[in-house]
């Protein structure tokens, strides 16, 4: 697998190259934005996943994930030094799937890229039937269960609940699900009318909605869900 890491300081790059390579990932090394660009036009088919610095000479990491995402849709994770909610959450916007703030240890790094590429994985796997703690989607027939009982959805409700269900572990910003149920149902959807959706999802997936254990929400950031099986 190949990994693109593009990092400025070439002491941290070094390490990272040797660890990456230490757990048999392929290492392409950028240490700015122009030469990044280049390896994504020419090798972006042979990428695994993508890591990028946030702040490089010549410009940023968010370039640099508007650019792949616009091409491929493999996972790319920032590594930036800036633990802001602002940053992290345009990050997520422009569709990366993960964020470490350094300084971070290098077994948390592995962990997060075997995390996201387990996710992939799974994402592109057919999928029949998947099942979020006592709740089963059955996608073929587009029906919902709980605890073996069908529970009943609105098309956008539903869509909401497959949006979760296709990433698992990860946060999702209020932004990226707006994007992605925006008139699913012939209805105008805002801000206000997500946070009503996501009250009812929870209402009829949650034993208890108000302390959800299936649409957690992450606090200042979004929203994730956990403990997914495929079959």
């Amino acid at each position: 697998m190949k990994i693109l890491l593009v990092e400025d300081d070439r002491t941290i790059a070094s390490g990272l190259v040797y660890s990456l390579e230490q757990e048999h990932f392929n290492t392409v090394l950028c240490y700015n934005v122009i030469s990044a660009k280049k390896v994504i036009v020419e090798q972006l088919d042979e990428l695994t996943l993508c890591l990028f610095d946030l702040s490089l000479p010549d410009g940023s990491g968010y370039e640099l994930c508007t650019m792949v995402k616009e091409r491929s849709d493999i996972p790319v994770i920032f590594l930036t030094a800036v633990d802001d909610e602002v940053n992290v959450v345009m990050g997520l916007d422009m569709g990366a799937d993960d964020y470490i703030t350094k300084p971070f240890r290098i077994r948390e790094l592995l962990s997060r890229i075997n995390s996201v590429l387990r996710r992939y994985d799974k994402q592109n796997q057919p999928k029949t039937m998947l099942e979020i703690q006592d709740i089963m989607i059955n996608t073929l027939e587009g029906k919902v269960y709980k605890k073996g009982k069908e529970i009943l959805l609105t098309a956008l409700e539903y869509r909401l609940l497959l949006i979760f269900a296709s990433h698992i572990g990860q946060v999702l910003s209020r932004n990226q699900l707006l994007q992605q149920i925006w008139d699913v149902a012939g209805d105008f959807v805002n801000d206000n009318t997500l946070t009503v959706y996501i009250k009812r999802l929870r209402e009829k997936c949650e034993e208890d909605p108000k302390n959800p254990t299936i649409i957690i929400t992450v606090r200042g950031l979004g929203y994730k869900v956990g403990d997914l099986h495929v079959t």
